[in-house]
């Protein structure tokens, strides 16, 4: 008769509570217990982090870092400033050998000067903010009179802040920017109030056809007639429905505008095609994003234009 097997005896183990037991021994008894029920599923996923950027480490597109570069369109902003001017009104350009007409506008620059500078460090990104012309020191905030006083420069009219691409971009508090910033041929984007229209109706508004002027209408010929549904759609006004209101005064964009003509001494500036807005309106202009960056040499300084001046002077006399 074959000798019986030897049985095993299994002695169950109690652990104490889990807030007794070291924090060690959870991790490796929670390491060990870990199953894969579905999937691939990574035991120990890479976590982002801000501070493991440094040399021979593959870039983290979901850290901070790599968010603001996407956030500040890299791609996209302008690498120098741009400048205010005043629209002064529409003419025309006559070509002398083929006798083609170029409707274009006149823009004028006026003591146009950096008043500050907003850096990535405090403010999160890059800008200049300018100020155009000058404005009498009784018209002016304590707080913005305090303001200009530190940076050293005169109360402005207008001021408009431009967003650059880097450090780079940042020109001296001061600084003054005339109309030779910007050459003959490059493209500029110009951005302006429209017109206010003030409150208009449906079809000079939105363009819409009206009602008939016969089969029963009677003093609602320019009306819009139905606001919508009058069951199924909730009874009710959808939002956004084109109705009667206020028209105009939004800022308007026009892009790729071709600078025809710069006068350095006047500060003028025409622009090929209209500028939306009145005359008398600002006008910030800016370097066009969707054409090549132009190859601008740098302005002359204020001493050099001074003495161009003077020999103009002389010349005359």
């Amino acid at each position: 008769m074959p000798p019986k097997s030897a049985t095993v005896m299994t002695i169950a183990v109690r652990l104490p509570p889990p807030f007794l037991l070291p924090r060690s021994f959870l991790k490796q008894r929670n390491a060990l217990s870990q199953r894969r029920d579905f999937g691939i599923k990574s035991i120990d996923p890479p976590r982002p982090n801000r501070f493991n950027i440094g040399t021979g480490l593959s870039p983290l597109l979901s850290s901070s870092t790599a968010a603001l570069e996407r956030r500040a369109k890299a791609d996209t902003l302008p690498l120098r400033t741009g400048a205010l001017a005043i629209k002064k009104g529409m003419t025309a350009m006559f070509d002398p050998e083929t006798g083609v007409r170029t409707p274009c506008t006149v823009l004028q620059l006026d003591r146009v000067q950096v008043v500050s500078h907003k850096t990535r460090k405090r403010h999160g990104y890059y800008a200049v903010c300018v100020g155009y012309g000058h404005r009498n020191e009784r018209n002016v905030s304590k707080s913005m009179l305090g303001h200009y006083s530190v940076q050293g420069v005169s109360p402005k009219q207008h001021q408009q802040e431009f967003r650059v691409r880097d450090q780079k971009g940042l020109l001296a508090v001061g600084e003054e920017i005339r109309a030779d910033w910007f050459m003959e041929g490059q493209f500029v984007d110009t951005r302006s109030n429209c017109k206010g229209k003030g409150f208009q109706g449906v079809m000079k508004r939105w363009g819409m056809h009206g009602q008939d002027r016969s089969h029963g209408v009677s003093l609602a010929h320019r009306s819009m007639g139905s606001a919508g549904q009058g069951q199924g759609g909730g009874s009710r006004v959808y939002p956004g429905k084109k109705m009667a209101g206020n028209m105009g005064g939004q800022r308007n964009t026009i892009q790729n505008l071709k600078v025809l003509q710069v006068d350095a001494a006047k500060g003028i500036v025409v622009v090929h095609g209209a500028v939306s807005g009145p005359k008398g309106c600002m006008v910030m202009i800016q370097d066009a994003l969707k054409k090549p960056w132009p190859n601008v040499p740098p302005p002359p300084k204020a001493a050099e234009v001074n003495e161009e001046k003077r020999d103009a002077v002389g010349a005359k006399q």
